[in-house]
Formats: C-alpha cells, structure tokens, sequence
C-alpha cells in the first residue's frame, strides 16, 4: 500500500495528547519531507530512520515519501517519534502488513542500527495511552517506567526489527516488567542530630501538616542536616500521588521506577533563575517546584537567591500548581511541593553568637533580611531559630528520638486530618480553617492579644490557625486550646508581620 498510519504521543507539559503519523509513498524524486511542525530533533529523524531500516536488513524505498504528523499545529518534538515513522514508511512500502499498526501506539528513538533508545516522558505519555485502548510499545529501558500503569497494556522492544517480527506474528514481544520499589527506603535519621530540640519539634510539625519551614542560624548549626531529614519523616506515598510524582520526573528523564512512591527531595543551588525553579522554555518543561511535586524543596541560603526568584514562588505555594504561559505555548505543572529553607541571621552569619564576633550594623543586617519581602515571607508557616550548639552538645552522646519514632506519629495526625477534612492542614482554605480550626475561648484571646502585639496579616492569621490544628492533631486532641495556639504563635515571631 502507498498510504500508511501508526499512532503515537507528543507531550505538552503533563498531557500527552495523541498523533497520527501519515506516511504516503509516491513517485518521484527520492525524498522525505517531514511535516506537521517538527522541530530539530525531530527532522533529523529522517537520517536516523533511514540508516535503521537498512541496517534492520530491509529495503529504504528509493521514492517521494511525505510524512505528516497531525494534528499539524501541535508542536512535535525530540526523538519518539522515528519508530513510528519507520513503522510507517515499511508499511508503507509493502514490507509491513500495514492493518497490524492500528491496534498499537508507538514512541522510540532508533540508533543507526536499528536499536531503540530511551525516551523521555514515558510514563506520562503511558497514564493517558491507557485511556485509548491501544497496547503502547517502548523501548525495553523506558518500558519499565511506563508499566507502573496498571491500565496501559506496555511492551518493550529492544530494537526495529523485534517490533517488526511482532507485527508479522513471526515473534511476539513480552509485557514489560517494571523494577519492585524499594520497600523501605533509607534516608538520614533524625537521631543523628544533636541537640537542637525546637528545631526537630518544627520539623515534626511541618511533617505532620506539610506545612512550609524557614530555619535561621548560625553556619554550622545544622540546618541543612534538619532538613535533609524531613523526607524520613513523611509516610510513604500512596499510589496515585506516586504515580503524580513520578509522572513530572519522566518529563525530564530523572523517574527511576526502584525510586517508585519514594518523596522526591531537590535542593537547587542558589544561582537558580525563574525558569529553573518554575518551570519554562520552548517547549515548556518543568522546574524545580514541579520536580519536588508531592516532595521537599530545600532552598539554602535563601536570601542569595534573587528576590524575584522567589517571589515567583508566591502563587504556587498558595495553589500548589504553576501556570507556565508563553507566546504561542501554555502548560500547566502540578507543584504540591514542601517548601524549608534556610539562611544565616546577617551577611557574616554570626549575628547573636556567643561568640560575639559578628561586626554587621544593625542597617547591614537590616538590608540582608530585606532581600527576603514581607508577602513572601507571609506564606511561610512555621520560622525558627537554630542557634550554635555549644561544644558539650556536640560531645555528648546522641540520644534523640530516631526518625521511624517521630514518623509514627506524624502518621497519625496525617490520618485524623485525612479522616477529617481528606486534606492536610497547610492545604486549608479560609472556609475550612474557619470551620475545621477555631480554637477555644483562650485559645481565642490568645490569638487576638498576638495578632495586634506583633501586628500580623489576616494570612498569618490563618496560618497560625493551621499550625495550631496541626500542632492539636499530634496532641491527639480533637479541640485546638490555647497551649496550641501559644506554641503556633512562636512560629510566627521572627515574621516581623
């Protein structure tokens, strides 16, 4: 036949919508035109394609070929799409029986032998493939990830000519098998840290609430080794919030599917820009926030970052999504991510050592702590102070609670909260904290007498409200009282307002 059709997927940030690839063979000049908004890496298929047919020992036919990818003003982009358009062009030929290709989607790079290679994106593309009925057939290394959806029937394919002896019913390709997740995955224990008792009880209440945690002290004081440890102490994600995760990690080719339900933790350095931290380009890809989707974002040194990074992450901390909007492309990212940073007290770090070696004027300190603003600085639950830990501390043996001891009970304030409200604390909106988080009488007045000392915002006023329900919820008290409202407000001295 001189007409051919395969079925594949692009990705447009975190869809996968479908394309068709449209072969047609004609008499002519000996060509192949691509069209159908290609970019670079896809036009350069057609070398790619033509070296694998032949070295698959099949014949390149020696005429006019035209390959269409419709729909045409959907961007087409890297390198998934030669298998389907070599599936296609020997179809197309008469070498392929051509009736086989409808029942299938394909996405794969081919070497000049012939070899597939690794894609990107395979388990997004796979979650919605499931959806049209076809069996997906992938490369054997990105199949893997791809069968962690239980509704998409996956092959995997180690090269052309397996796929094509599939087609022809000569040799049938095997389901692919994906890697078995780590059962208990090992992460730093929080009983290596020592000292530093309010700071672990922050930790713990930002693991029990997800709530977001800004840690100030001097260098050395442990912050990093702190927030290194939140992730052993959140639950094991479940299965459709792995599946989240994992899908915005394939976008760029970081999912390893042994890492499957594993909480991502992404510490960029902080000469990240904008586009690194939120997500853009052309074609959109995901930023740092969406790679720590359902995970831990650890921004240190915080107030080295530019101010207008961070103030991107604004909205997102709030919506827990990030709307990325271009000229001609627009995508939306999912960003529930766990925002802890970190920063030194002044520019010299040692501001209020005991020490007292720090020379910062009160203006220098002044102008450092300005770099971070006041919305920002809003949207962050839970600020503490981890001071230096004197040499007797550092000594001493460890004895602090281990992480699995503080996890259980983050377990069970997450499970009143799920039971509840079906969300956790920090993801309130002002409806539910009025009707979930209204404190008692003295809890009340507490609250009322704090908000007008330290002249807070109506935002933290929800937020020491959260706090409060989160801090009751690991009490195990179905009321928020005044000694948990005491203790949110603490959380909220070093705001300023």
């Amino acid at each position: 036949m001189a007409l051919a059709v395969a079925y594949s997927r692009a990705l447009d940030g975190l869809n996968a919508p479908p394309v068709i690839v449209e072969v047609h063979i004609a008499g002519g000049l000996p060509s192949l035109t691509l069209v159908g908004l290609p970019d670079t890496e896809v036009k350069e298929a057609r070398d790619r394609v033509r070296a694998a047919i032949v070295n698959s020992g099949f014949e390149f036919p020696a005429k006019r070929i035209t390959v269409n990818l419709a729909p045409a003003d959907l961007p087409k982009e890297s390198g998934r799409f030669d298998l389907p358009i070599a599936l296609g062009i020997l179809a197309a030929s008469g070498q392929l029986p051509g009736k086989t290709l409808a029942d299938y989607e394909f996405a794969g790079e081919l070497s000049l032998s012939g070899e597939l290679r690794s894609i990107r994106g395979a388990l997004a593309m796979a979650l919605q493939a499931g959806d049209g009925g076809k069996t997906f057939v992938l490369p054997t290394t990105s199949a893997g990830e791809a069968a962690l959806v239980e509704s998409c029937t996956v092959l995997a394919a180690n090269s052309l000519l397996e796929v094509c002896a599939h087609l022809a019913g000569q040799s049938a390709l095997l389901p692919a098998t994906t890697i078995n997740a780590e059962n208990a995955p090992v992460f730093a224990d929080l009983s290596e840290v020592r000292g530093q008792s309010q700071a672990k009880r922050a930790l713990e209440i930002a693991a029990a609430g997800n709530h977001s945690l800004l840690m100030i002290g001097p260098p050395g004081s442990g912050k990093s080794m702190l927030a290194a440890r939140l992730p052993g102490l959140m639950p094991a994600l479940d299965k459709a919030a792995a599946r989240s995760s994992a899908a915005v990690l394939s976008l760029i080719g970081q999912f390893k599917p042994e890492h499957f339900g594993r909480r991502p933790y992404r510490s960029p350095h902080h000469t990240a820009s904008a586009v690194a931290l939120v997500g853009g380009g052309n074609p959109p890809r995901p930023g740092e926030i969406s790679l720590a989707h359902m995970g831990v974002l650890f921004l240190d040194e915080l107030t080295e970052f530019d101010r207008k990074v961070l103030e991107t992450l604004r909205e997102p901390l709030e919506s827990g999504r990030i709307h990325i909007a271009r000229a001609a492309r627009q995508a939306e990212f999912p960003a529930e991510f766990q925002l802890v940073a970190a920063m030194n007290p002044c520019p010299c770090g040692f501001s209020g050592h005991a020490s007292g070696k720090c020379r910062c004027t009160p203006d220098q300190i002044a102008r450092y702590r300005g770099k971070l603003s006041g919305p920002f600085l809003d949207r962050i639950d839970l600020l503490i102070e981890v001071p230096a830990l004197p040499a007797e501390a550092l000594a001493g043996q460890a004895d602090g609670e281990s992480s699995a001891t503080v996890r259980s009970r983050v377990e069970n304030a997450l499970e009143r909260q799920q039971s509840r409200q079906q969300q956790a604390n920090a993801r309130l909106t002002p409806a539910h904290v009025a009707h979930f988080c209204t404190p008692d009488a003295a809890g009340a007045a507490l609250l009322k007498q704090a908000m007008s000392r330290l002249d807070l915002s109506a935002r933290a006023w929800h937020r020491i409200l959260k706090v409060a329900r989160t801090i009751a919820d690991l009490a195990a008290s179905p009321e928020v009282r005044a000694p948990h409202v005491a203790e949110a407000i603490q959380y909220r001295r070093l705001a300023g307002g």
